[in-house]
């Protein structure tokens, strides 16, 4: 396995979150492995690698949720709007989660009303890897939509595994604990042939969502307002969650289709204001999508990957409370998506590629006057990439084509439609340079435009929407480096990175107050932010007893470590400046100047101890940075222990979860409390 990563090494210049003994390689065809088959698609190196989570790293962080494990990765901020079914985004590099593209099995999960993705729907039982790209993935064989993002997250489920002289295997695995939790999850995968093989994967998730917390508030002056202990109410889930995948080989190629359902009721726990305590607001979301890509290597000098898919989600949202306004709205949205990639290798060395996406999104509600908005975008995208030596450069340009459709006027008969046009074209560049060959440090830059439209919300949502908005437009730019170490001795790998940013969002989509009434709002481009920042990464592996015998030469050490310092000011209007209470240079809310976080494990035959820590420092719920609009800063302290006992034919494990260690009363999102210490048990066989 390490003279396999050692042969990837030029290719790979940043490697963050990997121990160097758990690599893995993944290859077109079937590979094969001493204990394993593992059959996947091909990962084309990157100019500037990803930060990566996989396998058992996955296990070791006390993550149940894709959001709860993203928080360990540099530049990222996780807005958890408290409970344990409550919504989770994602913000990177201070640029909104409106400006992050979420990948599930390579193709990209779409939500053209809001424009964000719960993460914490995602679950990890049948998750293979969690990758974050800053700007894009830096490859140009990919569809035309992974370009248009400004940054990337992409999820990868688990790939058919098979013991030698095996044709199937199975996971089960109940999880419970605190808040009334109970998980249990079941992962099947079938070898049909050499050449095909099907996964399942079933999930059902409750849990009541009840926990105490201790809230308390001071005056400007510093006095108590009030100190208090309650229970969260109202944070309850039920979800269910079923996927089934097939996964084929063929001549030159591969391809694979995937098919996913989430049907979800949870309580919104809402936040603690006005002395109110409970809420009573319902969702309920039903996701469905169907997916498949295929991908061939016609002759060595020409590849081509086709992909299509077609997703329908379902939200109904319940206010019963008729003190403020009872709601009972229903909407659902369609979006069908097809994508051709071709390849070419011009010269060696020398790369070219062409794709064209088309999106088609349409929106349909019960609510009152409502404008059923329909989105076609034409996308298409050329790259090149050129590699001499220790150099490597790609660029490309985007061009896209947006045509958007609307009721004129809902209450009319005849239903006539207008339709808006935007047009935009997008480069990004590339680069990688290793100054000794012999040596693996690595230095890399990229520069990107991007832009993104605004929602259906932003634009169509009765009252507060604003047809007349332009897409948000941004400027990335960055510089890092990378150095890393592979060894056989007492330090068995590390792996230190670093990178300094800086991104401007200009046409910056806002609420603001609607005429002279603060009750009534409206969406508007006028926000401005600059944002600099830098991030520093860590990754060490130890194997302390190598030379002594067996088996006291089983412990291995790994640990990592980042850290990010991000100044996201709001530059939008330098009158705002007058008074004590002005956004003018105010950091943009719920962004921490500096956050980090610490990951360490030790494993020694059948038992693992892990250890996760995690801190943010202190924000501000918006941009005028007062006393009022304060936030602290947070931390948790995570443990876990694991036993796994393998068997003839199968495997018995079984983990014990402390997560809050020490207690912490904190808040991510101003009054939403999250929970104190709690605990999980989870325990698993695979046969």
């Amino acid at each position: 396995m390490k003279q396999g990563l050692k042969a990837i090494l030029p290719a790979l210049l940043v490697m963050r979150y990997s121990c160097a003994a758990e690599a893995s390689l993944r290859n077109d065809s079937v590979q094969s492995l001493p204990d394993i088959e593992v059959l996947g698609r091909q990962s084309e190196p990157g100019v500037v690698a990803p930060q990566t989570l996989h396998g058992e790293q996955l296990e070791k962080l006390n993550s149940h949720s894709v959001a709860d494990a993203l928080r360990y990765f540099s530049g990222v901020q996780i807005k958890d709007y408290g409970g344990v079914g409550g919504v989770k985004t994602i913000d990177i590099r201070s640029m909104g989660s409106h400006h992050t593209g979420v990948f599930y099995d390579g193709l990209q999960l779409g939500n053209a009303q809001n424009g964000q993705i719960d993460l914490g729907r995602y679950s990890l039982d049948n998750i293979e890897s969690i990758s974050l790209y800053n700007g894009q993935k830096s490859q140009i064989f990919q569809p035309a939509r992974d370009f248009a993002s400004g940054s990337a997250i992409y999820i990868r489920s688990k790939t058919p595994q098979f013991a030698p002289g095996r044709r199937h295997s199975l996971t089960a695995r109940f999880r419970t604990g605190s808040f009334g939790l109970a998980n249990p999850v079941l992962n099947a995968s079938f070898k049909l042939s050499e050449a095909v093989s099907l996964t399942a994967s079933a999930e059902y998730s409750y849990a009541t969502g009840r926990y105490r917390f201790r809230y308390r508030k001071l005056f400007s002056d510093g006095t108590v307002a009030w100190d208090t202990t309650a229970t969260r109410r109202n944070g309850d889930i039920s979800a269910l969650r079923l996927e089934a995948g097939a996964y084929g080989t063929m001549s030159r190629g591969t391809w694979q289709a995937k098919a996913y359902y989430y049907d979800s009721e949870r309580g919104i726990p809402g936040a603690i204001v006005n002395n109110v305590w409970k809420n009573s607001q319902r969702q309920w979301d039903k996701n469905f999508f169907i997916q498949g890509s295929i991908q061939r290597q016609e002759s060595d000098r020409y590849e081509w990957m086709a992909s299509a898919k077609y997703a329908r989600d379902r939200m109904r949202y319940l206010n019963p409370d008729t003190t403020l306004m009872y709601i009972d709205n229903t909407f659902r949205q369609d979006e069908l998506y097809l994508s051709t990639t071709h390849k070419l290798t011009l010269l060696p060395g020398w790369e070219a590629a062409l794709a064209a996406d088309w999106v088609h999104n349409y929106l349909e509600s019960d609510m009152a006057n409502f404008l059923f908005p329909r989105r076609d975008m034409l996308l298409a995208s050329l790259s090149t990439a050129l590699s001499r030596g220790t150099f490597h450069a790609q660029a490309g340009v985007l061009l896209s084509y947006v045509h958007d459709t609307r009721l004129k006027n809902p209450a009319m008969s005849d239903k006539k439609r207008i339709s808006s046009v935007i047009k935009r074209a997008t480069p990004s560049l590339y680069l990688s340079w290793r100054p000794w060959p012999s040596r693996d440090l690595t230095i890399h830059a990229y520069g990107k435009q991007v832009f993104r439209m605004p929602t259906f919300n932003d634009l169509y949502y009765t009252d507060i929407g604003n047809a007349d908005l332009k897409p948000e437009r941004a400027t990335q730019w960055d510089i890092g480096a990378a150095w890393q170490h592979t060894g056989g001795g007492i330090l068995d790998g590390v792996r230190l990175g670093g990178d300094a940013y800086y991104n401007l969002i200009s046409d910056k989509i806002i609420a603001v107050p609607k005429g002279t009434g603060q009750y009534r709002w409206m969406m508007m481009n006028i926000g401005r932010v600059k944002i600099l920042g830098a991030e520093a990464n860590a990754d060490l592996a130890l194997m302390p007893f190598h030379n002594m015998p067996h088996p006291v030469s089983d412990l291995r050490l790994h640990g990592r470590f980042s850290y990010t310092f991000q100044s996201a000011r709001d530059f939008s209007d330098p009158t705002d400046c007058l008074d004590a209470a002005g956004t003018y240079k105010g950091q943009i809310a719920y962004i921490p100047r500096h956050s980090f976080s610490i990951a360490a494990d030790a494993q020694w035959r059948f038992l693992q101890l892990n250890y996760s820590f995690i801190y943010a420092g202190e924000r501000w719920q918006n941009s005028s940075n007062i006393p009022e609009n304060y936030v602290q800063p947070w931390y948790t302290h995570d443990l876990s222990a694991a036993l796994r006992l393998p068997f003839r034919h199968w495997e018995l494990g079984m983990t014990i979860e402390v997560n809050n260690l020490l207690d912490q009363q904190y808040e991510v999102i101003a009054n939403y409390p999250m929970p104190g210490r709690n605990y999980r048990l989870t325990i698993s066989a695979t046969f």
